[in-house]
């Protein structure tokens, strides 16, 4: 398998490799695996924006733990997550998905209806703020049991006052890429040290992270868990 799928921050790429290898990949869903292989064909060094196997069996069980019903994703790229948590959930399950990249969701399209799973995914082809607006001016508060973000970072804020709102009391929000290719905890000469394209490119990003993540941080309304997962995931529990 591509160990560009692992992205794993605080561990070695032979530890990252390992746990994919032993724990991981053995038991990704075939069409999950069929899925990554289009994405990384088609998009080379972007399918890295696909969320790692990993990660992928993390939300799966955090979801049957839950034993979440109703999901919402903002950003789904090809599908992966999305088809992770299709699978998870049961057959009367409904997973509220956001992109305006139809494309893109199309190259994963054809796993998820090989899966049987297309039943339970609405598709709504737009950038995520309206969306989320629209459904909460729809009735929609406090009525799913998941949300799922990994879309653009400068909006994260953002996201979390709508997303907060349409999660229920108890429900779960994971957030993804939280840590950045580790550059949340660089100094400006370490990010330097990366190469000055790179560290150019990174920055902006970074800054918006390590905002995000420092309101997270300090929001009595969630529970926080910050993991190593991937590119880090925050998960937040709502408690008001």
């Amino acid at each position: 398998m591509n160990a560009r799928f692992s992205g794993t921050i605080l561990q070695s790429q032979a530890l990252a490799n390992y746990i994919l290898e032993t724990s991981a990949y053995p038991r990704e869903h075939e069409q999950l695996k069929e899925l990554k292989e289009a994405t990384i064909q088609k998009f080379k060094e972007r399918s890295l924006m696909s969320i790692p196997a990993d990660e992928g069996q993390f939300i799966s069980m955090m979801l049957k733990v839950l034993n979440a019903k109703k999901t919402l994703e903002v950003g789904v790229f090809t599908g992966y997550s999305v088809l992770v948590t299709a699978l998870a959930l049961p057959q009367d399950g409904k997973v509220v998905a956001i992109d305006p990249d139809r494309e893109a969701y199309e190259i994963g399209l054809p796993f998820i209806e090989k899966a049987g799973v297309a039943h339970k995914i609405q598709f709504l082809n737009s950038d995520g703020i309206p969306v989320l607006n629209n459904l909460l001016d729809n009735g929609e508060e406090g009525s799913f049991d998941f949300a799922f973000v990994d879309a653009d970072k400068e909006n994260y804020i953002n996201y979390h006052e709508l997303v907060l709102k349409l999660v229920k009391v108890g429900g779960i929000i994971a957030y993804d890429n939280t840590l950045w290719f580790g550059t949340v905890a660089m100094t400006e000469e370490d990010l330097m040290g990366l190469g000055p394209k790179r560290a150019e490119n990174y920055r902006p990003i970074m800054v918006c992270l390590k905002d995000f993540n420092s309101f997270l941080a300090a929001d009595s309304r969630i529970e926080l868990a910050h993991l190593s997962i991937g590119d880090g995931i925050s998960i937040c529990r709502r408690i008001k």
